[in-house]
Protein backbone atom coordinates (compact mmCIF):
# COMPACT_ATOMS: atom_id res chain seq x y z
CA UNK A 1 0.00 0.00 0.00
CA UNK A 2 1.28 3.40 -0.84
CA UNK A 3 2.16 5.64 2.06
CA UNK A 4 -0.31 8.42 2.62
CA UNK A 5 0.76 11.90 1.63
CA UNK A 6 1.58 14.35 4.37
CA UNK A 7 1.54 18.13 4.37
CA UNK A 8 5.32 18.19 4.58
CA UNK A 9 5.82 15.97 1.55
CA UNK A 10 5.82 17.96 -1.72
CA UNK A 11 3.73 16.78 -4.59
CA UNK A 12 5.47 15.77 -7.86
CA UNK A 13 4.41 19.12 -9.32
CA UNK A 14 6.29 21.00 -6.64
CA UNK A 15 9.39 18.85 -7.12
CA UNK A 16 9.94 20.48 -10.55
CA UNK A 17 11.77 23.79 -10.66
CA UNK A 18 9.51 26.79 -11.25
CA UNK A 19 9.12 27.51 -14.95
CA UNK A 20 10.22 30.94 -16.17
CA UNK A 21 7.46 32.94 -17.73
CA UNK A 22 7.46 33.12 -21.52
CA UNK A 23 7.66 36.90 -21.36
CA UNK A 24 10.64 36.89 -19.04
CA UNK A 25 12.44 34.30 -21.15
CA UNK A 26 11.85 36.25 -24.34
CA UNK A 27 13.07 39.46 -22.74
CA UNK A 28 16.21 37.77 -21.46
CA UNK A 29 16.99 36.27 -24.84
CA UNK A 30 16.40 39.66 -26.47
CA UNK A 31 18.84 41.28 -24.08
CA UNK A 32 21.41 38.58 -24.72
CA UNK A 33 21.21 39.03 -28.48
CA UNK A 34 21.08 42.82 -28.47
CA UNK A 35 23.97 44.00 -30.65
CA UNK A 36 26.37 46.48 -29.15
CA UNK A 37 28.05 49.46 -30.71
CA UNK A 38 31.69 48.91 -31.66
CA UNK A 39 32.49 52.33 -30.22
CA UNK A 40 33.08 53.57 -26.70
CA UNK A 41 31.02 56.42 -25.30
CA UNK A 42 33.99 58.76 -25.81
CA UNK A 43 34.36 57.70 -29.44
CA UNK A 44 30.65 58.21 -30.15
CA UNK A 45 30.80 61.67 -28.59
CA UNK A 46 33.84 62.56 -30.71
CA UNK A 47 32.15 61.35 -33.91
CA UNK A 48 29.18 63.63 -33.37
CA UNK A 49 31.33 66.50 -32.13
CA UNK A 50 33.11 66.45 -35.48
CA UNK A 51 29.83 66.26 -37.38
CA UNK A 52 28.64 69.30 -35.39
CA UNK A 53 31.73 71.26 -36.39
CA UNK A 54 31.31 70.26 -40.03
CA UNK A 55 27.60 71.17 -40.14
CA UNK A 56 26.57 73.30 -37.13
CA UNK A 57 22.99 73.69 -38.37
CA UNK A 58 22.22 70.79 -40.72
CA UNK A 59 19.00 70.94 -42.66
CA UNK A 60 16.88 68.34 -44.36
CA UNK A 61 16.73 68.59 -48.12
CA UNK A 62 12.95 68.32 -48.45
CA UNK A 63 11.52 71.81 -48.99
CA UNK A 64 8.54 72.80 -46.87
CA UNK A 65 6.86 75.86 -45.39
CA UNK A 66 5.31 74.48 -42.20
CA UNK A 67 4.72 71.25 -40.29
CA UNK A 68 1.90 70.18 -42.60
CA UNK A 69 3.88 70.60 -45.83
CA UNK A 70 6.83 68.84 -44.19
CA UNK A 71 4.57 65.89 -43.37
CA UNK A 72 3.23 65.79 -46.93
CA UNK A 73 6.72 66.06 -48.41
CA UNK A 74 8.00 63.17 -46.32
CA UNK A 75 5.02 61.01 -47.26
CA UNK A 76 5.66 61.77 -50.93
CA UNK A 77 9.39 61.03 -50.60
CA UNK A 78 8.92 57.29 -50.10
CA UNK A 79 10.75 55.53 -52.96
CA UNK A 80 11.51 58.92 -54.53
CA UNK A 81 14.38 61.39 -54.46
CA UNK A 82 14.23 64.59 -52.45
CA UNK A 83 15.03 66.56 -55.60
CA UNK A 84 12.12 64.96 -57.45
CA UNK A 85 9.73 65.65 -54.57
CA UNK A 86 10.89 69.27 -54.30
CA UNK A 87 10.29 69.84 -58.00
CA UNK A 88 6.70 68.70 -57.65
CA UNK A 89 5.89 70.33 -54.32
CA UNK A 90 7.20 73.83 -55.04
CA UNK A 91 4.13 74.75 -57.12
CA UNK A 92 1.85 72.51 -55.03
CA UNK A 93 2.64 74.18 -51.70
CA UNK A 94 1.99 77.63 -53.20
CA UNK A 95 -1.67 76.72 -53.60
CA UNK A 96 -2.14 74.12 -50.85
CA UNK A 97 -0.15 74.64 -47.66
CA UNK A 98 -2.84 73.56 -45.16
CA UNK A 99 -4.95 70.41 -44.85
CA UNK A 100 -8.05 72.42 -45.74
CA UNK A 101 -6.55 73.80 -48.95
CA UNK A 102 -5.12 70.42 -49.93
CA UNK A 103 -8.46 68.74 -49.37
CA UNK A 104 -10.20 71.43 -51.42
CA UNK A 105 -7.72 70.76 -54.22
CA UNK A 106 -8.98 67.18 -54.43
CA UNK A 107 -7.28 63.93 -55.33
CA UNK A 108 -7.43 64.43 -59.11
CA UNK A 109 -5.86 67.89 -59.12
CA UNK A 110 -3.32 66.87 -56.49
CA UNK A 111 -2.36 64.01 -58.78
CA UNK A 112 -1.60 66.47 -61.56
CA UNK A 113 0.99 68.18 -59.36
CA UNK A 114 2.75 65.00 -58.26
CA UNK A 115 2.57 62.86 -61.43
CA UNK A 116 6.37 62.91 -61.72
CA UNK A 117 6.76 61.20 -58.33
CA UNK A 118 6.76 57.41 -58.13
CA UNK A 119 3.52 55.77 -56.96
CA UNK A 120 1.79 59.12 -57.33
CA UNK A 121 -1.75 57.75 -57.55
CA UNK A 122 -1.52 55.93 -54.24
CA UNK A 123 0.28 58.87 -52.65
CA UNK A 124 -2.38 61.32 -53.81
CA UNK A 125 -5.01 59.09 -52.24
CA UNK A 126 -3.04 58.90 -48.98
CA UNK A 127 -2.46 62.65 -48.81
CA UNK A 128 -6.15 63.39 -49.22
CA UNK A 129 -7.01 60.81 -46.55
CA UNK A 130 -4.28 62.31 -44.38
CA UNK A 131 -5.86 65.77 -44.70
CA UNK A 132 -9.28 64.40 -43.80
CA UNK A 133 -7.85 62.76 -40.67
CA UNK A 134 -5.97 65.90 -39.62
CA UNK A 135 -9.11 68.03 -39.95
CA UNK A 136 -11.38 65.44 -38.31
CA UNK A 137 -9.14 64.33 -35.44
CA UNK A 138 -6.65 67.17 -34.88
CA UNK A 139 -8.42 70.40 -35.85
CA UNK A 140 -6.22 70.66 -38.93
CA UNK A 141 -2.97 70.67 -36.93
CA UNK A 142 -0.10 68.18 -37.21
CA UNK A 143 0.10 66.27 -33.90
CA UNK A 144 3.39 66.26 -32.01
CA UNK A 145 3.33 62.66 -30.80
CA UNK A 146 4.50 59.53 -32.59
CA UNK A 147 1.44 57.58 -31.52
CA UNK A 148 -0.89 60.08 -33.16
CA UNK A 149 1.21 60.51 -36.28
CA UNK A 150 1.52 56.83 -37.15
CA UNK A 151 -2.27 56.50 -37.07
CA UNK A 152 -2.49 58.90 -40.03
CA UNK A 153 -2.83 57.43 -43.55
CA UNK A 154 0.52 56.90 -45.26
CA UNK A 155 2.55 57.72 -42.13
CA UNK A 156 4.95 55.16 -40.70
CA UNK A 157 7.46 55.32 -37.87
CA UNK A 158 10.25 56.81 -39.99
CA UNK A 159 7.99 59.57 -41.35
CA UNK A 160 6.74 60.32 -37.84
CA UNK A 161 10.30 60.57 -36.51
CA UNK A 162 11.32 62.98 -39.27
CA UNK A 163 8.37 65.27 -38.53
CA UNK A 164 8.88 65.12 -34.77
CA UNK A 165 12.55 66.00 -35.19
CA UNK A 166 12.29 68.71 -37.84
CA UNK A 167 8.98 70.33 -36.96
CA UNK A 168 8.96 69.94 -33.19
CA UNK A 169 12.63 69.61 -32.26
CA UNK A 170 12.20 66.25 -30.58
CA UNK A 171 15.19 63.95 -30.14
CA UNK A 172 14.08 61.24 -32.54
CA UNK A 173 16.06 59.13 -34.99
CA UNK A 174 14.50 58.40 -38.38
CA UNK A 175 16.47 55.46 -39.79
CA UNK A 176 16.49 55.63 -43.58
CA UNK A 177 18.63 53.57 -45.96
CA UNK A 178 21.67 55.81 -45.43
CA UNK A 179 21.57 55.63 -41.64
CA UNK A 180 20.84 51.89 -41.68
CA UNK A 181 23.82 51.32 -43.98
CA UNK A 182 26.25 53.42 -41.94
CA UNK A 183 25.13 51.99 -38.61
CA UNK A 184 25.82 48.45 -39.79
CA UNK A 185 28.83 49.14 -42.04
CA UNK A 186 30.98 50.85 -39.42
CA UNK A 187 29.49 49.06 -36.42
CA UNK A 188 28.06 52.20 -34.85
CA UNK A 189 24.67 50.61 -34.17
CA UNK A 190 24.41 47.13 -35.70
CA UNK A 191 20.90 45.88 -36.19
CA UNK A 192 18.81 43.72 -38.49
CA UNK A 193 15.91 46.17 -38.60
CA UNK A 194 15.59 49.96 -38.71
CA UNK A 195 13.87 49.82 -35.31
CA UNK A 196 16.81 47.96 -33.77
CA UNK A 197 19.27 50.49 -35.21
CA UNK A 198 17.07 53.35 -33.99
CA UNK A 199 16.99 52.03 -30.43
CA UNK A 200 20.76 51.72 -30.26
CA UNK A 201 21.45 55.13 -31.78
CA UNK A 202 19.03 56.87 -29.41
CA UNK A 203 20.72 55.10 -26.51
CA UNK A 204 24.36 55.83 -27.39
CA UNK A 205 24.28 59.33 -28.92
CA UNK A 206 24.85 62.03 -26.29
CA UNK A 207 21.76 64.11 -25.65
CA UNK A 208 23.52 67.32 -26.68
CA UNK A 209 23.85 65.97 -30.23
CA UNK A 210 20.48 64.24 -30.65
CA UNK A 211 18.71 67.28 -32.11
CA UNK A 212 20.74 67.10 -35.32
CA UNK A 213 22.12 63.53 -35.24
CA UNK A 214 19.53 62.32 -37.76
CA UNK A 215 20.60 64.88 -40.37
CA UNK A 216 24.32 64.46 -39.74
CA UNK A 217 24.11 60.73 -40.37
CA UNK A 218 21.91 61.08 -43.46
CA UNK A 219 24.20 63.68 -45.05
CA UNK A 220 27.29 61.66 -44.17
CA UNK A 221 25.76 58.61 -45.80
CA UNK A 222 24.54 60.50 -48.84
CA UNK A 223 27.74 62.35 -49.65
CA UNK A 224 30.64 60.57 -47.95
CA UNK A 225 29.93 57.03 -46.71
CA UNK A 226 28.08 56.23 -49.93
CA UNK A 227 26.56 52.86 -50.77
CA UNK A 228 28.74 51.71 -53.65
CA UNK A 229 31.97 53.59 -53.15
CA UNK A 230 32.55 55.29 -49.81
CA UNK A 231 34.73 58.39 -50.08
CA UNK A 232 37.00 57.61 -47.14
CA UNK A 233 39.52 60.43 -47.87
CA UNK A 234 36.64 62.91 -47.42
CA UNK A 235 35.59 61.40 -44.09
CA UNK A 236 36.17 63.46 -40.95
CA UNK A 237 35.94 60.35 -38.75
CA UNK A 238 38.25 58.10 -40.80
CA UNK A 239 40.63 57.65 -37.86
CA UNK A 240 37.80 56.58 -35.53
CA UNK A 241 35.87 54.49 -38.06
CA UNK A 242 36.10 50.73 -37.46
CA UNK A 243 34.97 49.59 -40.91
CA UNK A 244 37.54 46.94 -41.88
CA UNK A 245 37.49 47.95 -45.57
CA UNK A 246 38.09 51.66 -45.14
CA UNK A 247 40.82 52.99 -47.43
CA UNK A 248 42.47 55.44 -45.04
CA UNK A 249 43.01 56.13 -41.35
CA UNK A 250 43.65 59.82 -41.95
CA UNK A 251 40.60 62.02 -41.30
CA UNK A 252 39.64 64.78 -43.72
CA UNK A 253 40.28 68.34 -42.50
CA UNK A 254 37.62 69.33 -40.00
CA UNK A 255 36.04 72.53 -41.19
CA UNK A 256 32.56 73.89 -41.61
CA UNK A 257 30.96 73.28 -44.98
CA UNK A 258 28.21 75.30 -46.61
CA UNK A 259 24.60 74.05 -46.46
CA UNK A 260 23.55 71.99 -49.45
CA UNK A 261 21.12 74.40 -51.10
CA UNK A 262 17.72 75.74 -50.01
CA UNK A 263 15.57 73.72 -47.68
CA UNK A 264 12.60 75.80 -46.66
CA UNK A 265 10.66 78.35 -48.59
CA UNK A 266 9.45 81.49 -46.81
CA UNK A 267 5.97 81.18 -45.34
Amino acid sequence: MAAPKTKDRPSPENDRPAARSKTAGTAARGRARAPKSAYSAAEVAEIFRRFSVQRPEPKGELEHVNAFTLLVAVVLSAQATDAGVNKATRPLFKVADTPQRMLALGEARLGEYIRTIGLWRNKARNVIALCEALIRDHAGEVPDSREALIKLPGVGRKTANVVLNMAFGQHTMAVDTHIFRIANRIGLAPGKTPEAVERTLVRIIPDEYMRHAHHWLILHGRYVCKARKPDCPACVIADICKWPDKTTDVPAPLREIAPLGPVEQPA
